[in-house]
């Protein structure tokens, strides 16, 4: 049968994680006026895991979302639980120098292990598998950059193992890569499930956790923070702020220091058992070397899900759709009748140096932004970090230098830039 390309509409929100999330978001709007110890400010992976870790401590804790629990990136993710950072190692001490780029590398190295702890300590229900990640060499040029990562991650004694194209092909079920760097400290897992099981363990640990209150403004008076809602108004001692590529209304300004970068998926309807045997059949998740990557892994269910860098609005939608069945047409051969159920895409908060910055705002008033594209492992381990920053008032406890918020110039002009570039990509890529 002739591969099929499905029509019907797809969501562009959070599209297959929405459908098979695990867990709820029935928290209540803010309203009326109420003291914290810490007010934290958006529900994604690190402001739920700020919460979850200072109630913890017997913290008073309140956290505001403008929209719902994982509305942003942490519902619209990969799903791929990395170690690191995109940049190698060598390049992340050289951007921030030894003192904080060595112990960087380790923590962000070691966040995995943080991930899949919280995950077993509160039984959060989110397709967790943890058998390693595959980056995948798409030309020999990439296989070359993998050995360079293997050395630089092997040099701190890192599970890496580098797979040249005999050992790579069998575990991706393709052979039209050149061989792939085996991370086995990673894994993946649904993405939404994971950011709603957040909420409900930093909620049973006494975070008081409220849902569609954005914040309209933040002002210090006499030593406090008082933080207006709608409908309220919450006075802290201090402050996380956490929207990353999600800040509006009155903490937009975080936005200045980020270039918008969008990613796009389309995950098809579940493979067949005989397909399942030769694609990703030890269910790692994969991407690839590519300028304009791509990444395709499995849900519990079978689905394969194909993301690449876009989004999917107007045109777009018909580009990269089309991109995406070609890919799996070349990649994946053996499936012979692909339909896609949904598609959905995010915006990744990207920094100029593809570092995430360290900000001090203010007295007690902190923010880590910018994953570039490493949401899970960093937004956790950052959330934990500023938590206990904010608990023990040491600077070593978060490993960057601190910096000001520094506007980038013709941001959107760049986000702009990387978008057309990716249309223009995928319009051609994988034709032949």
């Amino acid at each position: 049968m002739d591969n099929l390309l499905n029509t019907e509409p797809t969501s562009t929100l959070q599209g297959l994680w929405a459908k098979t999330a695990q867990g709820s978001s029935d928290f209540y709007e803010f309203k009326g006026d109420r003291f914290s110890d810490v007010a934290v400010i958006g529900g994604g992976y690190t402001g739920l895991s700020a919460a979850l870790h200072l109630a913890q401590k017997a913290c008073t804790v309140t956290l505001l979302e403008a929209n719902h629990i994982g509305f942003g990136g942490a519902g619209r993710n990969v799903g791929l639980v990395n170690a690191g950072l995109w940049l190698m190692p060598d390049d992340v001490v050289k951007n921030v120098g030894h003192e904080f780029g060595e112990r960087l590398v380790t923590e962000l190295g070691n966040s995995p292990d943080l991930v899949f702890s919280l995950i077993d300590e509160h039984d959060i229900q989110c397709e967790a598998v943890r058998k390693g990640t595959l980056h995948c060499a798409h030309s020999l040029s990439g296989f070359n950059a993998l050995k360079q990562r293997k050395i630089q991650w092997q040099q701190r004694g890192a599970p890496v193992q580098l797979l040249d194209k005999a050992d790579a092909d069998p575990l991706i079920g393709s052979h039209e890569f050149h061989g792939a760097l085996l991370d086995l400290r990673a894994g993946t897992i649904q993405p939404l499930s994971y950011a709603l099981g957040l909420a409900r363990a930093a909620d049973n640990s006494g975070a008081d956790l409220f849902v569609h209150s954005p914040v309209t403004g933040i002002k210090r008076k006499n030593g406090k923070y008082h933080i207006t809602t709608s409908k309220g108004t919450l006075t802290a001692k201090a402050v996380i702020l956490a929207c990353q590529g999600y800040a509006q209304d009155g903490v937009k300004n975080n936005l200045k220091a980020l270039v918008p970068f969008n990613y796009f998926q389309f995950s098809t309807k579940p493979l067949s058992e005989a397909e399942l045997k030769t694609i990703l059949p030890k269910k790692h998740g994969a991407w690839d070397t590519d300028t304009i990557l791509s990444s395709f892994r499995l849900d519990k269910d079978g689905h394969l899900i194909v993301g690449s860098v876009g989004n999917i609005e107007g045109i777009a939608k018909k580009i990269h759709k089309a991109w995406a069945l070609r890919s799996i047409k070349k990649v994946f051969p053996q499936i012979r009748t692909i339909e896609f159920e949904f598609g959905w895409y995010g915006t990744i908060a990207m920094t100029s140096g593809h570092i995430p910055g360290f900000q001090i705002l203010g007295p007690d008033f902190i923010s880590v932004t910018g994953y570039n594209g490493r949401g899970i492992g960093p937004g956790t381990y950052f959330g934990k970090a500023m938590a206990q920053y904010l608990l023990e008032h040491d600077k070593k406890l978060v490993p960057l230098p601190a910096q000001k918020l520094k506007p980038i110039f013709s941001r959107e002009l760049r986000g702009l830039f990387y978008e057309t570039g990716a249309r223009m990509y995928h319009l051609i890529q994988r034709r032949i």
